[in-house]
């Protein structure tokens, strides 16, 4: 039957449909709660494995940059052999790389494993939505299957923090990982039977040296700024740091060389595009690196246990949910550039709260301060998206959207990675000339390594020592949870008056009639 609406109405999706899309809406729900497990598991894979700061920086974001770099990469993969056969691959590789991380022996094995993660993690969200658009082709109930699956993702969102917390309070910290397995077995088992193929060989072969590229550009720049908070400024920060640049250069110049690029520059040169793609980035840094320090400071500072934390995080959840939802209703109503302006500047008012910590007393701040950021960064998560692809050409939407899902990622992951850095350099600063004094050599270089690996420490000594080394490191932890709520502030407060400038005259797009709903879908088959 044709799909073209003008000729004859869409077929209705069945029951094997649905079927499929309550599979395809688990590993959404995985990734989602992926999110917020790791981060409750810090202190306790911490005090076993004893990473040091930049590897316990690692641990957090490489899965996240890998993802990011392969996304585009592994939906053009997906087009030349099939998007359910990358699907039951990525499940197959998730799977795996959740056992190793769950059984990692050190830490250069669990950021291996998490790498593995990565990698799987990006063939999943493009092959899911993908075939959500090619199963259900009926406008209203693509519609209705859209929602279902992003509300799955909302949803683990929110239970991730009860389900990891409820975890790490019965089991050791690995299993946390192992909450993917059960589900990419039901993802492989059910799959084959209730999802259908889809592939394009017209599409080009993806070009894996812009891949590459992209992500040792990224990762050395990382390395060099990691390398700098672990040791100061030395000969290979600064070579990693240039070196990484570099690349990011030549990454540039071979986009704008080849046929097929894996980046399509040309949507860079619409202003709205560039300007919305860098304040979604931007905002997600601040929203990742705020929560990273929020989340070890409930369990290290204030001594709750993970499924405490999980619950005093929820206020947070929420508060970027109702952000999110909300924003588009009053976004019909008035000028775009002000709603986002105003909610940095809320997002700023967050942060200034979250400065305001004192140490362990502060709990009730640190959980308002976290809850207020997620409300004001929610309306530049949940419009972000929307604003970028409505800036693109309409035959360049599916490559739009590709590339803000990348940008969020990548924001994510660089805000753990650069405002973290900020964070252990003034922890380990505030601890030189502080310790007590007579404590052993190896106990101080473990204490300026991390919160974790101190509070570890502390219980290898006699009671008063380690009164007074917890004393000292949480004190210094404060101190960098402060410096970064500083610097997210201000961040965010210039974010504000860039959306005031560079945003004034952005619209949102106006929804697709049904009669363009196939063809947007044929979009992001192009895009993804």
């Amino acid at each position: 039957m044709s799909t073209d609406v003008g000729t004859a109405a869409a077929p209705r999706a069945t029951r094997r449909e649905w079927l499929g899309l309550a599979v395809l809406a688990l590993p959404t729900m995985l990734i989602a709660m992926d999110l917020t497990v790791l981060h409750l598991a810090l202190p306790a894979l911490t005090a076993d494995l004893r990473p040091s700061n930049a590897e316990l920086l690692w641990i957090v974001d490489i899965y996240g940059f890998l993802t990011a770099g392969f996304l585009i990469t592994m939906g053009a993969i997906g087009d030349r052999i099939g998007r359910r056969r990358l699907l039951m691959i990525g499940a197959f590789a998730f799977g795996v790389a959740s056992v190793l991380s769950a059984f990692a022996v050190n830490a250069a094995m669990l950021i291996a494993a998490r790498a593995l993660l990565g990698l799987a993690g990006a063939t999943l969200m493009p092959s899911t939505l993908s075939l959500i658009r090619i199963m259900f082709t009926d406008p209203k109930q693509r519609g209705a299957a859209i929602g279902a699956w992003t509300g799955f993702f909302g949803l683990g969102t929110v239970i991730g923090p009860l389900v990891g917390g409820t975890f790490l309070e019965l089991f050791q910290w690995g299993s946390v990982f192992l909450l993917g397995v059960p589900i990419m077995l039901l993802l492989i088992g059910f799959g084959p039977i209730v999802l259908p193929e889809y592939r394009d060989e017209s599409v080009s072969r993806p070009d894996f040296i812009s891949a590459i590229m992209s992500i040792v550009g990224v990762l050395a720049l990382i390395f060099g700024l990691k390398r700098i908070a672990e040791d100061g400024l030395r000969p290979e920060s600064g070579i990693a740091i240039v070196a990484g640049l570099a690349l990011g250069a030549l990454f540039i110049s071979r986009q704008r060389r080849i046929e097929q690029p894996l980046v399509d520059l040309s949507l860079f040169q619409n202003k709205l595009f560039g300007s919305a793609l860098g304040m979604l980035v931007l905002g997600t840094l601040i929203s990742g690196g705020s929560q990273f320090f929020v989340l070890q400071y409930l369990q290290l500072v204030c001594e709750l246990s993970p499924i405490e934390a999980g619950l005093w995080s929820m206020p947070t959840t929420i508060a970027v949910m109702i952000g999110a939802m909300g924003a588009p209703a009053p976004a019909s109503r008035m000028q775009l550039s002000t709603l986002l302006a105003g909610g940095l500047v809320v997002a700023a008012l967050g942060m200034v709260v979250l400065a305001q910590l004192s140490g362990p007393s502060g709990l009730y701040v640190a959980v308002i301060g976290a809850a207020v950021i997620g409300l004001g960064l929610g309306p530049m998560i949940s419009l972000g998206t929307g604003l970028i692809v409505g800036a693109a050409p309409p035959e360049r939407a599916g490559a739009a959207s590709a590339i803000a899902s990348t940008g969020t990622d990548l924001g994510a992951s660089m805000g753990i990675a650069v405002i973290g850095s900020i964070g252990f350099v003034v922890y380990r600063a505030n601890l030189t000339g502080k310790l007590p004094e007579g404590l052993p050599d190896a106990v101080v270089k473990t204490a300026e390594d991390t919160l974790a690996a101190a509070v570890d420490a502390a219980r290898t000594l006699p009671v008063g020592d380690g009164a007074r080394l917890l004393s000292v490191a949480r004190e210094a932890f404060v101190y960098g949870l402060q410096a970064t709520a500083v610097v997210g502030a201000v961040l965010a407060a210039l974010l504000a008056v860039a959306a005031v400038i560079l945003l004034r005259d952005a619209r949102m797009p106006a929804p697709p009639s049904p009669a363009e709903t196939d063809d947007q879908m044929n979009l992001f088959r192009e895009g993804t």
